[in-house]
């Protein structure tokens, strides 16, 4: 009787062990996947949904239903080739489809990641604003700071400090909590699509999707699995969670921010035209909480971005041109990856120096650049993850194949109408 018992303790010691060194491996492996969804909800897209929410109210949360599929489809392949490949997208892109067609694409995501950045430390400046700190004081110290974090951490101090930046992003949840939304309206909002034609409508529809869904996210994220050493594909499962579990934290902060303007800003009439400025109009509507929250919320999604972008962008050009790029090699063994990202917050941050800047536009356009230029870097990687000389057994099925080339064709249409729609309002018999 007690040989039994005492093989029972044993067995049920080694279950429970089985299951702590499982979760274990479980939190070692995650992190790419929370942090580059997390670093989406940045100023930019932070301002794109506070304009969305003040503007059109709850009519434009349904979008993050089928934007939060999309985001788990796209990051899920961007997982599957780093771990398989043991590459990033822009050094398989090189492979695959040659110099030539990486050049172009360089440009591109640079010039975008570089508005993007722009908008991080507007948003940076104006978070510290409502503070009473000075732009002239905040900006400079926060480039010494990003530059410093990542010129002298490693990959695993910087993903430490990054996941802490993610937990900070519950101040828009507790937000929206406060405002005393009606949940009956929200959830009717959420499954009622409401679908229109003008084009300052479509407009920000291209917007929500590109602050969502950035082309730069797809770049780090593969270049942050393949530098964090997740290349088993045993450890494909944990990264497929992380990604999944990234992507609806996104859009549920995401919505938070939309339905808190919607259920203050837009009923009570108050046209915004930033973040800030809708940090300031909640004071008088849902109380100073609301305002400090969501103005921390700002600063810290600011910070998080304008450091993510950067290492984006220092990931995304140095796999291209075959330089070194990682986070454990030291100035001296990565020149060119600590350069690029030490150059991009430098002119980033000193751009937004300039008096006068228009900041709004800067946030609000970035966006819009991501949202059209994502469609073209979905077609790369669609064809790398059908390609079974790279991806052998793990190749995209059947399935997965219409839902991702559904996906891209529906994004292409989506920018497509915009434009079009945006042009016949210009259109001389229309003025």
């Amino acid at each position: 009787m007690g040989h039994r018992a005492e093989e029972s303790r044993a067995a049920a010691g080694g279950f429970f062990r089985r299951r702590l060194r499982g979760l274990w491996v479980l939190l070692l492996i995650m992190g790419p996947g929370i942090i580059t969804s997390s670093a989406d909800n940045d100023a930019g897209g932070i301002a794109t949904y506070s304009l969305a929410g003040a503007e059109y109210g709850l009519s434009m949360i349904w979008l993050m239903l089928p934007t939060a599929l999309l985001l788990i489809i796209i990051q899920e392949m961007c997982a599957r080739m780093a771990v398989v490949s043991g590459k990033g997208l822009s050094d398989l892109i090189r492979e695959r489809f040659g110099v030539k067609y990486t050049f172009y694409t360089m440009v591109v995501l640079v010039i975008a990641n570089l508005g993007t950045t722009l908008a991080e430390f507007a948003g940076i400046a104006a978070a510290l604003e409502l503070f009473k700190i000075s732009r002239y004081l905040s900006v400079p110290f926060s480039i010494l700071f990003l530059m410093w974090l990542v010129v002298k951490g490693t990959y695993g101090s910087v993903e430490k400090v990054f996941l802490a930046a993610c937990f900070l992003f519950v101040s828009y949840v507790v937000t929206g909590f406060l405002v005393s939304p009606d949940w009956t309206e929200v959830f009717h909002a959420l499954v009622s699509p409401t679908i229109r034609t003008d084009p300052p409508y479509l407009v920000m529809m291209v917007g929500l999707v590109g602050t969502t869904v950035s082309p730069w996210m797809l770049f780090y994220l593969q270049a942050s699995i393949v530098d964090k050493g997740t290349g088993m594909k045993k450890d494909l499962t944990v990264s497929r969670i992380d990604v999944i579990f990234g992507s609806v934290v996104v859009c549920v902060v995401a919505t938070f921010i939309m339905l808190t303007c919607a259920f203050t800003l837009h009923k009570a009439g108050i046209q915004i035209t930033e973040a800030s400025e809708a940090a300031l109009a909640l004071a008088p509507l849902a109380g100073d909480y609301s305002k400090w929250l969501f103005a921390f919320g700002l600063f810290n999604a600011s910070m998080f971005a304008a450091s993510i972008l950067p290492l984006s962008t220092a990931y995304t050009v140095c796999e291209a041109f075959g330089w070194e790029s990682s986070l454990d090699k030291k100035f001296s063994e990565a020149p060119q990856f600590y350069g690029l990202y030490c150059f991009t917050i430098f002119l980033s941050g000193l751009i937004i120096l300039i008096p006068g800047l228009p900041l709004v536009k800067i946030m609000y356009v970035s966006q819009v650049l991501q949202g059209l230029v994502l469609p073209a870097v979905l077609v790369f990687m669609v064809l790398l993850v059908n390609d079974r000389s790279l991806m052998g057994d793990h190749a995209g099925g059947l399935v997965l194949n219409i839902v991702s080339w559904g996906s891209v064709a529906a994004l292409i249409l989506l920018n497509v109408a915009a434009v079009f729609f945006s042009a016949l309002e210009l259109m001389p018999w229309r003025l």
